[in-house]
């Protein structure tokens, strides 16, 4: 088994790709939909994507509890700079659970806790 993607219903897709492709740098792989259904996935071949959908004929989105999406990063320091540089402040965190793991969590446009993990 591998794991494939990640979905995500968003309220506003062009918003949303602003953060995922030009905060976090994910590239576009594909676009799908049909109707008023719009499916972005974001990544890079041969590893996991990011789905982000937004359908225009269902209610605003309330993103689930619990629910966190993670990147791996060089460097904590400049990932927080680069984020907030774009308007997204650290909302939790920084957290080093051991010697090796330093991460933070940021919020996406729509509520999601993206986490940010600097692994030596």
């Amino acid at each position: 088994m591998k794991f494939t993607w990640v979905t995500l219903r968003v309220r506003n897709l062009e918003r949303s790709m602003e953060f995922y492709q030009g905060v976090l740098d994910l590239p576009k792989h594909s676009t799908h939909g049909q109707g008023g259904t719009r499916i972005i996935m974001l990544g890079k071949d041969k590893e996991p994507l990011v789905e982000l959908i937004e359908e225009a004929d269902s209610p605003a989105t309330e993103p689930g509890t619990g629910i966190s999406v993670g990147f791996a990063v060089d460097s904590l320091e400049d990932a927080i700079s680069h984020v907030e540089k774009h308007g997204y402040p650290v909302a939790i965190g920084p957290i080093a659970p051991n010697p090796h793991v330093r991460f933070v969590y940021i919020h996406d446009p729509d509520g999601y806790l993206v986490q940010l993990v600097e692994t030596k």
